[in-house]
This record gives C-alpha cells, structure tokens and sequence, in this order.
C-alpha cells in the first residue's frame, strides 16, 4: 500500500512538472544582468528616487518641479505631473488610488494615479525626501533630512484640509526607509552611521542600530520574509547586510561609489552606484549566513537609483549625460540628455 503511494506521488509531482516546466526555474534569481536599452526622454529637471507601478506598467519619475509617468511598454511619457517645487520620490497606494510626492519645501502632493490629476497637498517637515507607501499601517512615511523625522500620512488623508500624523523625531538626518509590513519602520540616519527603528504603532523610535563597518548609509531595502535590511553606504563604499531579529551585521561587501538605492529582488540584493563610471552590484546569500557579490555590472555614470520590476527583475535606471567637472565642483548635466538605463537578467 505505502509502495503504491509512494508510486502515485512521484507520478503526480512528474505530471505537475511536466505540465509546469518552468515552475521551479521561476523561483530561481536571475544569475547575472545585461544593459539591454537605454531610453532617452529629455526635459527639464534633475531626477531622484523612481517608483514603478508594476501592474499598469508605470515608472513614475521626480524630475524638481514635475513627475513625468512613463510607460514602460512603449518608452513615452504618458503624463506630467506639475506643481513641485524641488521633489524626491513617489510612494503608491493602490488601495486608495492615490500617487504621493515627497516635495523637499515641506510637502507632500497628492495625485490620482488614473487621471494623474493632482488632488491637493499636505503639510509635513521641511526636508522631504525618501518616501514610501506601507500597507501594513495603511500610511506613507516621509523622511525629512533637514529636520530629522519621520512624518506618517494617512492615505486616506482629505488632500485640501487635512493633516499628516504627528512627527517622529528621528535625532539625525533621515535618508531612505523601508517597513517590515508588521509595524516597524527603518530609517538611514546619514550623518550618525545609524539605522533608526521605528514602532509605527507607537510613533517612536525604539533602537538604533550601527552599521560599522560601513557608513554615511543612503541606500534602503527590506527583506522582511528573511529578516535583513540592506544598507548602501558611501564612507566607506559598502553594502551592509543587518539581522532585523537583533539588530546585528551579518556582512559587509565591497560596492561602487556613490551608492544612493538597494533593492532585494528573489534573492539578489542590489545596489545603484553612480560614482565612477556607474555600477549595478549584486549581491547574494550563497550558503546559510555568507553574502557575497556575483556581479558588478557598468551602467552609467550618476545612474545612482533604481525601480525593479519583481515579475520580469527589470532594472531602471535614471541618469543623463555629464558634461566635465567645473570649479572642481558636480559635472553638470547637459540639456536635455535625461535617460533611463534598462536592465535585464541574461537571456540563456
């Protein structure tokens, strides 16, 4: 009885992946990147954190004063969104049906992410940065650097009367974030080689963690199903992996300069760097408790932060043309040279 069993398992476990030949080759990370096209949209402004509506096929990029959406099907810009006054990032809510733009002033703009419509804005700290839409308290959170806090904001907040949530004072300068989902926040503190850790629920910061061996961390990421953040440093160039369950570093790596963004992405951890020539690494954990970067791969120079597409592992990339440095200071970008670089696992 337990041999004909044993046979009709082995049977339909043959037949499911008979049926479904790329059922496990689907949970498998890509093993290496390739730049597979460059899109070039021009305009006006310079460019931050990128946000991807992978559903609707939307990349919606902060260009200083406007949004430009593009879509990623055709390379044309759909829509642009006006009003801002020097931007940073986009955070999504597909619940509310509601676009969110971290303006460095002091607000956020809200939009209608079907008619792009702007709705109204609200108030929050001078400083607004990073930026990100967490469903688990059914709010976004803004870092604001020049201030130090974390503000929350409701999504259903009313966009021309209504208030952000009390401010959470972070005691050093907020850079990017990610949320575990469950209630917890983590914020870079640029300018005290910390992560900060916040209970949403309560509206505080309850740890800090170092990220020594690193530090200036800009770059955040979350894996909250594998209980580590990923932090991209600068001084010294590094990608710090952190155990969420003890706040402990588990691995330091080697990365590029001028690291701005991480992303997990089915198991490789990556980090835009846009110093030097421009560098995408990749990271993974190759046995229990080891990380170690597979691939170093050239991009563009300043193409320094990214969106990822989780179904196909796209890569987009922001960054322009640069001209030579002048007065020993940033190479200025030239008119009208503003790209995106795509990148895209290697096809076998």
């Amino acid at each position: 009885m337990v041999k004909k069993l044993l046979c009709r398992s082995i049977a339909c476990l043959g037949f499911l992946f008979a049926a479904a030949p790329g059922l496990l080759m689907a949970a498998a990370p890509p093993a290496s990147y390739e730049v597979a096209e460059t899109v070039h949209l021009g305009g006006k402004g310079g460019f931050d954190y990128v946000t991807l509506d992978r559903r609707n096929n939307r990349l919606y990029i902060p260009r200083s004063t406007h949004t430009q959406v593009l879509d990623t099907t055709t390379g044309k810009v759909v829509a642009d969104i006006e009003g801002q006054k020097g931007n940073h990032g986009v955070a999504l809510n597909r619940q509310a049906g509601r676009g969110f733009i971290s303006d460095g002033p002091g607000f956020v703009v809200i939009f209608d992410t079907k008619t792009n419509a702007v709705l109204g804005q609200v108030k929050v700290d001078r400083g607004a940065d990073g930026i990100i839409n967490d469903n688990g308290t059914g709010k976004v959170y803004v870092a604001c650097g020049a201030s130090s806090s974390l503000v929350p904001v409701p999504v259903d907040v009313d966009p021309t009367n209504g208030k952000a949530d009390p401010s959470i004072d972070l005691g050093g300068k907020a850079e990017y974030l990610a949320a575990d989902g469950q209630g917890k926040v983590y914020v870079n503190l640029e300018d005290k080689d910390q992560v900060a850790v916040v209970d949403a629920k309560a509206g505080k910061v309850v740890d800090k963690w170092s990220i020594s061996p690193g530090g200036t961390p800009v770059g955040l990421s979350i894996d909250a199903r594998g209980h580590h953040l990923f932090v991209g440093c600068r001084k010294p160039q590094k990608l710090i992996v952190i155990n969420t369950e003890d706040g402990k570093v588990v691995a330091d790596l080697p990365i590029g300069a001028g690291c701005d963004a991480t992303a997990f992405d089915n198991g490789n951890i990556l980090a835009s760097c846009g110093g030097g020539d421009g560098t995408l690494n990749v990271a993974r954990e190759t046995s229990p408790g080891k990380f170690e970067i597979i691939q170093s791969l050239k991009t563009r120079f300043r193409a320094k932060t990214m969106a990822v597409d989780r179904s196909t592992h796209t890569i987009y990339l922001p960054t322009a043309e640069y001209g030579e440095k002048s007065g020993g200071g940033r190479p200025r970008p030239k008119p009208d040279s503003f790209m995106v670089v795509v990148v895209k696992p290697v096809q076998k």
